[in-house]
């Protein structure tokens, strides 16, 4: 039986830039601020963190900060993803010597790789390390998707521990669910899916949106998985104009928008992410007001 990374709530946390580089100084009090809401895990150098436009020195230096300032108090988990199997390895294997607890692996995008070559690609990346492989599974950024059965077939291999699910097929999930055993968990990869997913089975979500309110993405699913599924229900449609909100322009421009307006970070994105369009930052600032975010 494999151990899981985590179950509950995983921030993907943004990367805050001052000047053109990363702020590494606000990324600790970002990392703090998840840590004092009691975050079951923390997701670094992943989509929300703009991992496609970080440099491999920055990578290593964000990697490297949030294992220090988590001190063991929550599992670290690095993204590792790459359209080149090799520099995935490398990625990976990098993450780990740092003390990262796990990586997170997007599937390769562009090359439209067969199920097959998912296997092949994911099979190389664990056999290469000894820490937790968890696939990412978004194929409205990678222009494929993983099937139930290949991750049948990843299911079976010990350093994979499971998928994070952003593809937002209830039915994929579902045959997951069916096909894998009790050990491969799904995580919920879009934040309006987080109840939903938990309802099957799922063992949290890998959240954009507890970067902004940390404390309800770890309530949501610490009800979840109590059981109390009415009650997160109910706390996830209060949330639901909030987080369609976080997503009205291509992640993570919205929440670092959001962190921003907080003061929590330096309203910097690297192109060819940009400053969101007039119309949808009033939409967030409005949605923000209504739920009450301090």
């Amino acid at each position: 039986m494999k151990k899981s990374v985590f179950t509950g709530c995983g921030t993907a946390l943004i990367t805050p830039f001052q000047s053109g580089k990363p702020d590494l100084e606000r990324f600790r009090a970002l990392v703090s601020r998840q840590l004092a809401a009691g975050v079951d895990a923390l997701i670094v150098c992943a989509t929300t963190g703009e991992a496609p436009t970080l440099r491999r020195n920055e990578r290593s230096e964000l990697i490297r900060a949030c294992i220090d300032e988590a001190a063991h108090r929550a599992p670290v988990i690095a993204g590792t993803g790459a359209n080149d199997t090799s520099l995935a390895v490398e990625l990976s294997e990098e993450a780990e010597a740092l003390g990262a607890d796990g990586v997170l692996v997007v599937t390769p995008y562009y090359n439209k790789a067969t199920q097959a070559g998912l296997v092949a690609h994911y099979t190389a990346i664990a056999d290469a390390v000894h820490i937790p492989v968890i696939v990412y599974n978004v194929p409205s950024r990678t222009g494929l998707s993983c099937t139930a059965e290949t991750y049948a077939t990843l299911s079976k291999h010990p350093n994979i521990a499971g998928v994070k699910e952003a593809s937002g097929n209830f039915a994929l999930i579902q045959d997951t669910r069916n096909r894998c055993g009790e050990d491969f968990c799904v995580w919920s990869g879009n934040d309006e899916d987080t109840t939903a997913i938990m309802a099957l089975g799922g063992a949290g979500v890998i959240s954009t949106a507890a970067n902004l309110i940390p404390e309800d993405m770890r309530e949501l699913t610490r009800l979840s998985l109590s059981g109390s599924l009415h009650k997160a229900g109910v706390l996830q449609l209060r949330m639901t104009d909030l987080l369609r909100a976080l997503f009205c322009e291509v992640n993570p421009i919205p929440v670092k928008t959001a962190m921003a307006r907080l003061g929590l970070c330096a309203e910097e994105l690297r192109l060819p992410l940009c400053a969101m369009q007039p119309e949808n930052r009033k939409r967030l600032f409005d949605a923000m007001d209504a739920y009450g975010v301090k």
